[in-house]
């Protein structure tokens, strides 16, 4: 594996080497490196690119990376992957695309991911997306997420959209029975002409579930960010949403809170705040020696932690 290659890992996956554990590795659309274990396998699906993560019910401390790479100019990569999370099974699954475009053409990625979490499961799902390259030609990634948590499972999904990234439209949709219950957190940065669409659409279906969407997200430059998010409770069950975003130079941030009530124990609440950094904070940082740049940074890192 070349480093271009291996810096990408590094970027959206933390990995510095062969992963332990089970792992599928996507490089420029092929297949570069798999693994499975006793308790979880990866099979190649026969009909369309993509493939079918099952991991057995009773799974515990195990953990899965999928992480997905592009170096090549121009190439254009759509994946559909089901996971299979069994009963009771307590995993992690590490994703994340990379993108290095050096030349002139557009490179995208675009994966289609369906999570079958069941009955009293734990998964917590992490997906960071990153572009790099000194070429003219655009990455784009567009993921779309579909959820399914059966009685009593539990779903936590981290999204951090890192850097680099000239325009994405991330689409999200749960439905939870009895006592399921999702978390989902999106960390957001836009820079340069970017534009970064975010839609969440989740389902309260069962009986005493539950869902709480964050975002948090700066936008730089001439950057667009849209973030939708929309809870509809369909039964007894709690929901919040919020959404937190930082507006700098000459950016936009639309913020749209959804919250509709099919129930009459249905308790939901949406929170929604933009807002430019305070000039309190910047002269406070500064005094400690920092520039106005540098005491910017500091701030916005904190804010996406």
């Amino acid at each position: 594996m070349e480093k271009i290659e291996k810096d990408l890992l590094e970027k959206i996956a933390d990995l510095h080497g062969t992963p332990e554990g089970a792992y599928n590795i996507r490089a420029n659309g092929a297949l570069g490196g798999r693994n499975t274990t006793a308790n979880i396998d990866i099979v190649t699906k026969a009909d369309k690119p993509g493939i079918d993560i099952i991991i057995k019910p009773g799974t515990r401390n195990e953990s899965v990376h999928i992480p997905v790479i592009i170096s090549q100019s121009g190439l254009t990569d759509l994946v559909y992957n089901d996971f299979y999370i069994g009963e009771d099974s307590d995993v992690v699954i590490v994703a994340g695309c990379g993108i290095h475009n050096s030349g002139d053409k557009t490179s995208e990625h675009d994966g289609i991911h369906t999570f079958h979490v069941g009955k009293n499961a734990k998964l917590k799902y992490v997906e960071k997306h990153y572009g790099a390259g000194d070429g003219n030609g655009e990455n784009i990634m567009n993921p779309t997420t579909v959820i399914e948590v059966d009685d009593g499972g539990y779903m936590e999904m981290e999204t951090t959209q890192i850097k680099g990234i000239d325009s994405t439209k991330r689409v999200t949709t749960a439905k939870l029975g009895n006592d399921a219950r999702v978390v989902i957190k999106e960390k957001l940065m836009t820079h340069g002409t970017q534009l970064a669409e975010t839609e969440f659409t989740v389902d309260l279906d069962g009986e005493n579930s539950g869902a709480n969407v964050i975002s948090r997200s700066v936008a730089k430059d001439k950057s667009r960010q849209v973030f939708l998010s929309r809870i509809n409770g369909n039964n007894k069950c709690s929901g919040h949403t919020e959404c937190d975003a930082i507006i700098m130079d000459d950016a936009t941030v639309s913020a749209i809170p959804e919250i509709t009530a099919n129930h009459i124990d249905a308790s939901l609440i949406h929170e929604a705040a933009i807002g430019k950094i305070a000039g309190e904070q910047l002269i406070k940082l500064m005094t400690l020696g920092l520039t106005e740049q540098e005491a910017e940074e500091q701030i916005v890192s904190g804010f996406l932690k």
